[in-house]
């Protein structure tokens, strides 16, 4: 634990207190947002185990979220809609939807400790590669944000069963390929991944709306 507090006691010692961890989800998925989220955590918090979402089972997630909705100073969501990063690519909406996140914690954060990508932000920021396994603010971020967009996959698949959502929560599975191609395309998947691009060039149809005209010119 010594080591995830490396960077927030070094921002203590020069005065500051109010750090806020900030990380992204769903890059990679076909379907729905990418989710960011902003954890501002209580100096010298510990929380044993607490660690990078990915290291984790989902059991050992959801306990760790609900743990940290008590415990933290402040959390703010940011997602960016599946049209939004078809519009703007991926790399761009996970930049704007940690910014969203950011935005919408209750308290402005003195410092930002930030996953992987540099943000222009109105306060100072330190970007920090693999920073949700070397910061415990970005591993409660990374909890949060990976449990939030769960959440949302199971709630897709109470709506839409036949693509096994609670499986592989939109990340592209051979077994999600499968329902792709038997079931076609929903409204809020990515157009422009190559899996849904091809699908759609085929002549899949998209079920609950028009194809988007600017993804099949």
């Amino acid at each position: 634990m010594e080591d995830l507090l490396k960077y927030e006691k070094e921002l203590y010692q020069k005065g500051i207190h109010l750090i806020a961890g900030v990380d992204e989800v769903g890059r990679g998925p076909l379907v729905g947002p990418v989710v960011a989220a902003a954890v501002i955590l209580p100096q010298d918090y510990y929380l044993e185990g607490l660690t990078d979402s990915k290291k984790l089972s989902e059991k050992k997630r959801n306990l760790f979220y609900e743990i940290l909705l008590k415990d933290a100073i402040a959390i703010g969501i940011g997602e960016v809609s599946a049209q939004k990063i078809d519009e703007i690519n991926i790399y761009e909406a996970s930049k704007l939807a940690m910014k969203k996140a950011i935005k919408n914690l209750n308290i402005v954060p003195e410092h930002v400790l930030i996953d992987a990508m540099p943000l222009d932000l109105t306060m100072p920021s330190t970007s920090i590669i693999h920073g949700d396994a070397l910061s415990l603010s970005i591993a409660a971020a990374s909890v949060i944000a990976k449990v939030t967009r769960d959440k949302m996959m199971y709630d897709l698949h109470k709506i839409h069963p036949e693509y096994h959502f609670d499986k592989h929560k939109g990340y592209p599975t051979k077994l999600h390929l499968e329902c792709l191609e038997k079931f076609g395309p929903l409204e809020n998947y990515r157009f422009t991944y190559k899996p849904v691009r091809d699908l759609i060039l085929k002549g899949g149809e998209v079920k609950n709306e028009k194809i988007r005209e600017e993804q099949t010119i």
